[in-house]
C-alpha cells in the first residue's frame, strides 16, 4: 500500500495577518477593522524546481532563504498597505507627503535596518572578542563573538517584543504555528480545536537562524584556522569580510539541517538541536485569539487549495 505524500506548508505573520505558502500558491490573509478579511493569493514556483543546479543541496538552501526574503518583505510591505487603510490619521498624513518624500523615507528606514543589524549581529560581536584579546585563537574568537551574537539576538527580539504592535505580531505568529500543527494532525481547522495545539513549532524559521548562529561558529572557527595558517591574524574587517562571503555556505548547510530534522522531529538529537530554537519562540509566538486563528486557517486552506465557502465576509484581491 502506497503511503501518503505529506504536504508540507508554513508560513509568516504580518501586519494584522498571516502568509501561507503551500506547494503551488502563495496565501496573505489580512483581518481589516470591519472584520472582513482581504486575500491574496499567488501561484509561486521556486527557481530550485526547475533548476538543477539551483536545486542541488546547500545550494538550494540559500537560494530558498533570498527567496522567502523577497516573498517576506513583499508581503510585509502589502499587509502595511492595506493597514494604512484602517488608520485614518496615517492615511490623511500619507495624502500631504509626496512620492518622493515616501520612497525616501522608504529607503532610509531600510538603510537604518541593515545599519543597525550590521553594527549589532557583526561589527560589535568582533570587536568585543577582540577587546578580549582572543584575535589569536581562532576557535575561541568565533565561540566568544558567537555566543555575543546570539546573546544580541535575543535581547533584540526580546526588548521588541515590548512594542505593542510587535506583540500583536507574534500572537499572529503564534496562530500560525497552531493552524499548522492542527493541518500536520489532521485536526478539525475550527478555531475551537486548533487552540488546543502549541504555538512552538520545530520548522520555524526561528530555529533556522539559531541553526545559522551556530553552524557559523563551527565554519567560521575552521576557515580562520585555515586563514591564520597560511595568511597570519586576520583583522576584524578581513573576518568580516571573508565571513560575509560564507553567508550562502551557512545558510546551505543550516536550510539542509532544518530539512532532516523535520523528517526526523522525534529523534533526540534533534530535539536537543531545535531547543534553542523552540525556547526562543516562547517570545516570537504569543497565545492568539480565535480570530487571529481563523484569519491563519484561511490563507492556510488558500494556500492548500482547501474549500473556504464555510467563511463570510472574503475578498479576494488581485495582483
Amino acid at each position: 500500500m502506497a503511503t501518503e505524500k505529506k504536504i508540507e506548508v508554513g508560513g509568516q505573520a504580518v501586519i494584522e495577518g498571516v502568509m501561507m505558502r503551500g506547494p503551488e500558491y502563495i496565501a496573505t490573509a489580512i483581518r481589516r477593522k470591519d472584520e472582513s478579511i482581504e486575500i491574496r493569493k499567488e501561484k509561486f514556483t521556486s527557481v530550485t524546481k526547475n533548476n538543477k543546479f539551483l536545486g542541488l543541496p546547500i545550494i538550494r538552501g540559500f537560494v530558498s532563504l533570498v527567496e522567502m526574503m523577497i516573498i517576506g518583505i513583499k508581503t510585509l510591505n502589502f499587509s502595511a498597505s492595506r493597514a494604512e487603510l484602517d488608520w485614518e490619521e496615517e492615511k490623511d498624513k500619507k495624502k500631504n507627503k509626496s512620492k518622493f518624500r515616501e520612497k525616501s523615507e522608504e529607503v532610509l528606514s531600510y538603510i537604518f535596518a541593515f545599519g543597525l543589524a550590521f553594527l549589532l549581529f557583526a561589527f560589535l560581536p568582533y570587536q568585543i572578542a577582540g577587546w578580549m584579546k582572543l584575535a589569536k585563537e581562532n576557535v575561541y574568537f568565533n565561540l566568544f563573538a558567537g555566543s555575543i551574537r546570539i546573546l544580541f539576538f535575543v535581547l533584540y527580539v526580546w526588548i521588541i517584543s515590548k512594542m505593542k504592535d510587535v506583540y500583536r505580531i507574534f500572537e499572529y505568529h503564534g496562530a500560525e504555528h497552531k493552524s499548522v500543527f492542527a493541518y500536520e494532525h489532521k485536526s478539525d481547522l475550527s478555531a475551537k480545536f486548533v487552540q488546543k495545539f502549541s504555538t512552538l513549532h520545530p520548522r520555524c524559521g526561528t530555529s533556522f537562524i539559531f541553526f545559522v548562529l551556530l553552524i557559523s561558529i563551527l565554519v567560521f572557527s575552521i576557515v580562520d584556522t585555515v586563514f591564520a595558517y597560511y595568511f597570519g591574524v586576520p583583522t576584524i574587517l578581513t573576518r568580516l569580510g571573508y565571513h560575509f562571503l560564507m553567508i550562502p555556505i551557512i545558510s546551505g548547510i543550516s536550510y539542509e539541517v532544518l530539512k532532516l530534522s523535520g523528517r526526523n522531529i522525534d529523534h533526540w538529537l534533534v530535539k536537543i538541536m531545535t531547543a534553542p530554537g523552540l525556547a526562543l519562540q516562547r517570545i516570537t509566538t504569543q497565545e492568539p485569539d480565535d480570530k487571529q486563528i481563523e484569519t491563519a486557517v484561511i490563507a492556510m486552506k488558500c494556500a492548500l487549495e482547501l474549500d473556504i465557502s464555510q467563511y463570510d465576509n472574503l475578498t479576494f484581491l488581485n495582483k
